[in-house]
């Protein structure tokens, strides 16, 4: 039978993912499914199995059962370091930059890294200055441009992240997988985050996931949307859809956040929720 206009746009899924650790079941028999071109969060309370799903989609741990498929190809067992070539970026809650180096010289690795010249000291000029031009080219889709001179390690925390962006950005990565961008990220800082990385998303179509336990961040910027709970997936659906789920709304005004009763009185009002500062745009 042929495939569905629905299922020809899906970039990643997970089929039947668990992942025990010793007798806890972190993750149990999960399937999902992730569309090209939209920004998916994953979301849920502290042990819902959220952060042990992304690393089994990531390629970090390795599932006890299932299978991580990626644009129809099973990539279970490709390493990490493999799925670079295929596409894929992620991020980590811990920034992974060098701190020594300039910004630039941080994002042109990564391009020369994809490159046939990835452990050359010495190269053609014009081959150097094609990675320079491609990592000039992610920096300024991340408003880092200006700033392509400075040691990456005396950037602000948010501006490290937006580097992050640019380095997979300049390893021409069709799928960015963000895990906690705005993890230790001062208030103010959080939207300018989130609007780069919403506009990465709608300007140049690549599929963004993210796991995320910024409530108004994600609501706010979500096409679709994985409530995670005890190892399962509780629900999914786009922000207003979860907004009203019931069940999930029980899970989260009983084990999770205080701001979702927010968000819900300000769905339930006509209000769009906002985030700590203002709105992400």
């Amino acid at each position: 039978m042929s495939a569905t206009k629905s299922d020809e746009r899906i970039i990643l899924e997970g089929r039947g993912l668990r992942k025990e650790f010793g007798g806890l079941v972190a993750v149990c028999d999960v399937d999902l499914r992730v569309r090209a071109g939209e920004l998916h969060s994953i979301i849920g309370p502290n042990g819902a199995g959220k952060t042990t799903l992304f690393n089994l989609l990531t390629g970090t741990l390795r599932p006890t059962r299932g299978a991580v498929v990626f644009k129809g190809q099973e990539i279970t067992n490709v390493p990490l370091h493999r799925r670079v070539h295929l596409g894929i970026g992620r991020s980590f809650q811990i920034t992974n930059i060098f701190p020594n180096l300039t910004v630039l010289e941080n994002v042109r690795l990564a391009a020369q890294a994809l490159g046939r010249d990835s452990f050359k000291f010495w190269m053609n000029f014009r081959r150097y200055r094609a990675y320079i031009g491609t990592a000039m080219e992610a920096l300024a889709e991340v408003g880092l441009a200006h700033k392509a001179a400075t040691l990456a390690g005396t950037l602000p925390h948010g501006d490290q992240r937006k580097l992050e962006l640019a380095i997979m950005l300049a390893s021409d990565a069709e799928l960015l997988l963000l895990d906690e961008p705005t993890a230790g990220m001062a208030t103010e800082q959080v939207p300018p985050l989130m609007a780069t990385i919403q506009r990465i998303q709608r300007g140049t179509g690549k599929t963004i996931m993210l796991v995320e336990h910024n409530m108004n961040v994600v609501m706010n910027v979500s096409d679709h949307i994985t409530v995670m709970h005890q190892g399962e997936v509780l629900a999914e659906g786009t922000p207003a859809e979860i907004t009203r789920n019931e069940t999930v709304q029980r899970a989260y005004l009983g084990e999770l956040y205080g701001d979702f009763a927010g968000i819900v009185q300000a769905s339930a009002s006509g209000r769009a929720p906002q985030s700590d500062e203002e709105s992400v745009a």
